[in-house]
């Protein structure tokens, strides 16, 4: 809403999936009036400004929000990421105005207002990271009109910002540098730093903890046939841990339709553990309890999709197997403020604070090689 109350000419928004309203759960759960509110206002604005989606090509029940869009004047274009990469487009980001930026877990769904927990990052007053997310979106937007991906990317999509040369700037007054990392590789232009090569470096450069908080986690091709293993950055999390005494930390959603596979590679994970050895994984389970009223499908878990070490936030929106970086469309906001001097806390302390107060309450349970899983989740 924020956003959009800043909204002077333009509103980009890169979607996996448009669920607004109740109707798409058939439920009167009272909470979805932020969904609505969301719905409505951006129908407003696309009468005035120019407003553009691009969302994954949806299935009939998700087209009604993106109907009346298109009716209020919203321009949209649907990615066939099944044709192009056999995934999907997962992104979940804004652009406003060319200048504010959010970026994170949330889908353009009511739940993810009310009834999901999420995580993202909002920047406002920064053109310059505005315009490099631009060239994402306008990478799908390419997409999205029936293209097939360029190999290589015309010059116009290309960037200078990534893990080796990352953008100098003042975020919250603070020396910072950033970049936008992107998947899957094919969709990444001259200069871009893919998604999974941002997260290995990310853990690369940690010197004491790495803190990870996903939904799912597998070393796998989750969505394969045949099946196949897929262990970038399960190798690289034991390596650290192992070479460098990394402390590692993992929590984990744990909810209906978490994959029953996932919880033995977690149980491996979790198994790296001896202080004798100064060995140091430890894995915990994070568990939204139930709503209190009528079930809601999809609802109650712990969605977001983060990262943080000693000198490093890593907000993105994939979840953490083989096929979120491979083939499906995703994208993550990377913040280094280690030169900081200032007196306000860092990007790095308040996602380690938002970690730290999960991982310490009464939602998440240690993961160990014995837990007896039957009625965890």
């Amino acid at each position: 809403m924020s956003l959009m109350s800043e909204a002077r000419s333009s509103v980009d928004i890169a979607s996996f999936y448009w669920t607004l309203t109740n109707r798409d759960t058939g439920t009167q759960e009272p909470s979805a009036v932020q969904g609505e509110t969301v719905l409505q206002t951006l129908s407003e604005l696309s009468g005035k400004l120019k407003v553009r989606i691009a969302v994954n090509t949806p299935q009939e029940k998700q087209r009604e929000d993106l109907r009346l869009l298109n009716d209020s004047g919203a321009d949209i274009r649907m990615v066939n990421m099944k044709a192009l990469t056999s995934g999907v487009l997962h992104t979940k980001f804004w652009i406003v105005d060319k200048k504010h930026i959010y970026i994170g877990s949330a889908n353009m769904d009511w739940r993810s207002l009310t009834q999901v927990k999420e995580l993202g990052a909002m920047v406002y007053n920064c053109s310059c990271l505005a315009e490099d997310l631009g060239k994402i979106f306008e990478a799908y937007w390419f997409l999205g009109a029936g293209q097939s991906i360029p190999s290589p990317w015309p010059p116009s999509f290309s960037t200078q910002f990534n893990k080796d040369t990352p953008l100098q700037l003042a975020l919250n007054d603070t020396p910072s540098s950033v970049y936008l990392s992107s998947s899957p590789p094919s969709f990444c232009a001259a200069g871009r730093t893919p998604d999974l090569q941002s997260i290995l470096s990310v853990m690369e450069d940690a010197e004491s903890f790495i803190y990870i908080a996903v939904m799912n986690y597998l070393p796998t091709m989750e969505f394969s046939k045949p099946q196949r293993y897929w262990g970038d950055i399960d190798t690289q999390l034991r390596r650290l841990a192992y070479e460098r005494k990394v402390k590692v930390r993992l929590l984990i959603s744990c909810w209906p339709n978490s994959q029953p596979v996932m919880f033995p590679f977690l149980k491996s994970l979790a198994s790296v553990y001896d202080p004798k050895s100064k060995l140091d994984v430890q894995v915990r389970l994070f568990v939204v309890p139930p709503n209190p009223g009528p079930e809601i499908k999809y609802a109650r878990v712990n969605h977001n999709k983060y990262m943080v070490t000693d000198k490093v936030a890593y907000i993105g929106t994939s979840n953490w197997s083989g096929d979120y970086f491979l083939r499906t469309a995703g994208s993550a906001l990377v913040i280094n403020q280690t030169e900081s001097r200032s007196e306000e806390p860092t990007v790095q302390a308040q996602l380690r604070a938002v970690f730290e107060r999960d991982w310490e309450s009464d939602y998440s349970s240690p993961l160990t090689h014995s837990s007896d899983l039957t009625h965890f989740c």
